[in-house]
């Protein structure tokens, strides 16, 4: 793609949202950044990016964020399938409520953003559609079942979606960053319920690692600015690739599932992560 584009993007409020937004910007394409409270993109606005309020819960929210940018630019060039958050918790504990929200982000959001955006990029003949998914979307730790589960979803869903588009010119596209410097461990930690109770040791240690070792370069996080690299190539590139994994760390632990039998596998996560203490 070298033409302008016009880019739509969810989840611009912080992190690789944002960065993607003014990386795209700055080259030249046809940004709109979207959150759920737009005052926190009034920064974006003032160097000249178009804003708007979308909520990928809400489905009026939704629908009006793609036809207002129909109404501007046509039709939608790149999907960048962003909005997202983790829920982490012990299986047990998890209430259905915070489950279907989590899905209600993570998966029903972006499946929906796809709906809208796929009528005006088919009849272009063109289009893209990238989903952030995660490293995650590959195995799934102690305590991290249900975000997992969502970007075990994303990666599914987007195999799909990939053959089924293809005919019309659109492609489909998966990145998966590996631990990024954003404020994902801040929200993740955020979810997760006090230290009491059978999961108390396990919740309070889950908390220690994810506030404060895991999204740092000594542990091989990789920062925001470094990951927004890859989404602005998977959105760009002529000719995309299926998946773009994020970080030493991202490709080295997918591969290592990929390969090693699973009580090897569980070996690993046992020595990477705290678990549950009986008793």
């Amino acid at each position: 793609m070298t033409a302008p584009q016009t880019v739509l993007i969810t989840g611009c409020s912080t992190g690789m949202g944002r960065e993607a937004a003014l990386a795209l910007h700055r080259l030249g394409h046809r940004v709109v950044a979207t959150a759920r409270r737009p005052e926190a993109l009034a920064d974006l606005a003032g160097l000249g990016i178009t804003t708007l309020a979308l909520d990928v819960t809400d489905e009026r929210s939704m629908t009006a964020a793609v036809a207002r940018v129909e109404e501007l630019h046509g039709h939608v060039d790149v999907l960048i399938n962003n909005a997202a958050y983790g829920l982490h918790q012990p299986v047990e504990l998890a209430s259905p409520e915070e489950v279907r929200t989590q899905f209600d982000t993570n998966v029903f959001g972006l499946v929906r953003m796809a709906q809208l955006v796929l009528p005006g990029m088919r009849r272009a003949g063109r289009g893209r559609i990238v989903n952030i998914s995660s490293m995650g979307g590959r195995f799934s730790p102690p305590g991290g079942a249900f975000y997992h589960a969502t970007k075990h979803a994303v990666e599914a869903i987007s195999d799909s979606l990939r053959l089924e588009v293809a005919p019309f010119g659109v492609d489909v596209v998966v990145v998966q960053p590996g631990p990024t410097i954003t404020g994902f461990g801040g929200t993740a930690v955020a979810t997760m319920p006090d230290g009491s109770g059978p999961y108390g040791s396990f919740t309070t240690a889950l908390a220690d690692m994810y506030a404060n070792k895991a999204f740092t370069r000594r542990s091989g996080a990789v920062t925001a600015e470094a990951a927004t690299k890859v989404i602005v190539r998977a959105a760009t590139v002529r000719r995309p690739r299926a998946r773009y994994a994020i970080g030493a760390m991202a490709r080295g632990t997918m591969i290592a599932k990929r390969l090693l039998p699973d009580a090897a596998f569980d070996a690993v996560m046992r020595a990477s992560f705290p678990l549950p203490k009986a008793g």
